[in-house]
């Protein structure tokens, strides 16, 4: 479908807003002229209320005509001074593409790239172009994936696709702002409406009444109608749209691949999820190990340290590029399944590409380290800001021995002020009071209601594991243990020789009916060294 067609569907399809609109008003007021010439007077004001109340949402969103102004623009500016080896290969993959080259480059934190343009007149003037580039997605890329992603960004430019997002967008944030209005007035009505049979409730039991029950069910339906309408129209908005919006996806993945290449779109295309699934688990993993105890990856590395698990896990990276889905998120995803369109472009003939460009994309940039650096400044919050900054073995040191302090918590408070450290702790046990101890311990409703031998045996694996997360402790905090970091798998923690062996039948000890404290004190009382 040419440009032309594709305006001129956006416009029918806004235009079938302010049709919805005209058509619900002209029921209301037909409603009201029957209302007028038929129902009692009692009646009549009511019908006349509700078709006012109705109105005026109907009214006031046709109305809004300007659709909101975007934000700021989010990401990092870079200008050709700051990134001249960038910015000279998007003008390269432009004039290939065969379109005007971006206004703007901004970098950004995420796994994505993207072009904007701030088109005028509902998209028949064109406006400031901008291309957004996430650092973690170049992370994953070789510069050859990187072209194809630019060239099929790039590609969007020439089928007029930013331009005329203007159409689109315009419907539906008009239809979003009509559902959330309707939403907002009827919940609005829900509340005025639990408020009222709150004060009835309280009136009663004043009396000496039972109170009655909740009931607000029937609040607000008439509003929940309406959006109900302009969620319907919504659906057909979306599915009308969406088949347009994935035969663009497919004609920008073409001109990549006749820019960039054949095997170079095609890796890129497989890449992409994979590096994103890689990105989310290294952020939660990783990036944000430590923020819990106000602790942050070294300047740079809170987006940048994706690159060592990438380098790290790369077999494993290597097998997700070859699980693609094959169902698109959503009815309403705007891009077709990642298989299909891999496998459009592998079906193209071979054009002998296959080994261009494989350098690592960051080095496109004059610094990456500066340029991830940059990208934290915009994208943390000042409370992540003022966070302590360590590098990767210190962090993940810190951070896991934080957690194993937290976790002694619940045995220190047990064993009360004057056992909370562990060899009081182990004096308190050799004195009689190991199960007096574990009694104080939180306890699931089943565990509360056993008694003797029952209760011991509920109790004895939360002791044993609060007075191992004591030794640990201990260890962690005399040097005799410490947490090492893996970008393959868990952290491990390194014990001195013969601890880690040696342990288990400590505790197992210590927390027998009979308990015998020695073999943990003599794992205590061992100053040997760390193994290197």
């Amino acid at each position: 479908m040419g440009a032309t067609l594709r305006a001129v569907r956006a416009l029918v399809l806004l235009s079938g807003f302010y049709l919805l609109g005209l058509g619900l008003l002209a029921l209301l007021g037909a409603a009201d002229w029957a209302a007028v010439l038929w129902a009692p007077a009692a009646i009549r004001i009511k019908i006349l209320i509700v078709s006012v109340l109705l109105a005026i949402p109907v009214v006031r969103g046709m109305a809004m005509l300007r659709t909101p102004r975007d934000e700021e623009p989010g990401g990092v500016l870079v200008t050709e001074a700051d990134e001249p080896r960038l910015w000279a290969t998007v003008r390269e993959l432009a004039r290939e593409v065969g379109t005007r080259a971006p206004d703007e480059i901004r970098l950004t934190a995420d796994v994505n790239a993207a072009v904007t343009e701030d088109a005028r007149l509902l998209g028949l003037l064109g406006g400031v172009r901008r291309l957004y580039l996430g650092l973690p997605l170049m992370a994953g890329l070789d510069e050859a994936g990187l072209r194809a992603v630019l060239a099929h960004e790039l590609g969007h430019y020439v089928n007029s696709d930013t331009r005329l997002a203007g159409l689109g967008v315009r419907g539906r944030v008009q239809v979003g702002r009509m559902i959330e209005l309707f939403h907002a007035k009827a919940d609005a009505k829900v509340d005025k409406e639990r408020a009222r049979q709150e004060r009835k409730s309280e009136k009663r039991i004043a009396r000496g009444k039972k109170a009655k029950e909740i009931d607000t069910e029937g609040a607000g339906v008439t509003y929940r109608t309406m959006a109900k309408i302009y969620s319907a129209y919504g659906r057909l908005y979306l599915r009308s749209t969406t088949s347009g919006a994935r035969r663009q996806e497919l004609a920008a993945d073409l001109a990549a691949a006749r820019i960039a290449g054949r095997d170079a779109t095609a890796r890129a295309l497989r890449s992409i999820p994979a590096i994103d699934a890689a990105n989310d688990h290294y952020l939660s993993s990783y990036a944000a190990l430590g923020t819990e105890f106000g602790l942050l990856p070294a300047r740079g590395e809170v987006f940048g340290g994706l690159r060592h698990l990438l380098a790290a896990r790369a077999d494993e990276v290597a097998g997700l590029c070859e699980e693609l889905p094959d169902e698109p998120a959503s009815p309403y995803d705007s891009h077709p399944p990642v298989a299909e369109r891999v496998a459009r472009i592998e079906a193209l003939p071979d054009d002998g590409r296959a080994t261009e460009g494989s350098a690592p994309a960051l080095g496109l940039l004059t610094s990456p380290e500066a340029a991830l650096g940059a990208i934290e400044d915009v994208s943390l919050t000042p409370e992540a800001q003022r966070m302590r900054r360590l590098d990767w073995p210190e962090l993940l040191h810190e951070a896991m021995s934080a957690r194993v302090a937290r976790g002694t918590e619940e045995l220190r408070a047990a064993a009360g002020a004057g056992a909370g450290s562990l060899p009081a702790l182990l004096d308190a046990i050799d004195a009689g009071r190991t199960w007096e101890i574990a009694d104080r311990l939180p306890k699931s409703e089943k565990a509360a209601a056993a008694t003797g031998r029952a209760a011991r045996e509920f109790a004895r694996p939360a002791l044993r594991q609060g007075l191992s997360a004591l030794v640990t402790d201990e260890l962690l905090r005399s040097g005799r243990a410490r947490w090492e970091l893996s970008w393959t798998g868990p952290a491990t923690l390194t014990l001195p020789d013969g601890t880690a062996d040696a342990l288990p039948a400590a505790l197992d000890a210590a927390t027998a009916d009979l308990p015998d404290t020695g073999p943990l004190r003599a794992l205590l009382s061992q100053r040997a060294p760390l193994p290197l």
